[in-house]
């Protein structure tokens, strides 16, 4: 997504990677960021945060840097403080990628994330296995498959960011 700076087409140089550094989000997601911003040509900083005085200060400090944006990993801290970020996000004119569908209907820019239905079919089909004598050790690791992308365009326009026609097509729902 673009951004239009005085006329200018801006693109997104600098994102956060905002979480809570003792929550399992932040180790495990923070590679397959790190790797996806470097292919995109962003530079990708973490932000260790655990309480609203940090998440505060750390959205400030990024709001500096221009073309900047945030991206939030399943974080139950963040879901926690949740409408301070959201506010934040939009005192700062920054776009923001969380992984919950609320976030993005109450005015976040994006969300993706795993399809949770699909996540407990899978699980029901385990606990199916365990039930007829399966060996819980025995049964494959299954990783995601399916997942969700959620656009929310109102915020897309009072942040003056043009959204690419793929995105909005491939988008599993587009909130206007």
């Amino acid at each position: 997504m673009a951004g239009h700076a005085q006329g200018d087409r801006a693109q997104l140089k600098r994102a956060a990677f905002i979480a809570n550094r003792s929550g399992t989000a932040y180790d495990y997601f923070l590679p397959a960021a790190k790797q996806a911003a470097s292919a995109l040509g962003i530079d990708l900083t973490s932000y260790p945060v655990g309480n609203p005085e940090e998440v505060e200060r750390t959205i400030a400090a990024i709001a500096r840097e221009p073309n900047s944006g945030l991206l939030f990993p399943p974080d139950n801290t963040m879901f926690v403080y949740w409408d301070l970020v959201l506010r934040l996000a939009a005192k700062y004119r920054l776009p923001a990628v969380f992984s919950e569908r609320e976030m993005v209907k109450a005015g976040g820019l994006m969300a993706y994330y795993t399809d949770r239905r699909d996540q407990y079919r899978l699980a029901a089909g385990y606990v199916d296995r365990i039930l007829r004598g399966a060996q819980p050790a025995d049964l494959p690791v299954q990783t995601p498959v399916k997942y969700v992308t959620i656009l929310n365009l109102r915020t897309a326009k009072e942040l003056g960011l043009t959204v690419p026609p793929v995105l909005l097509v491939s988008a599993d729902e587009v909130i206007e």
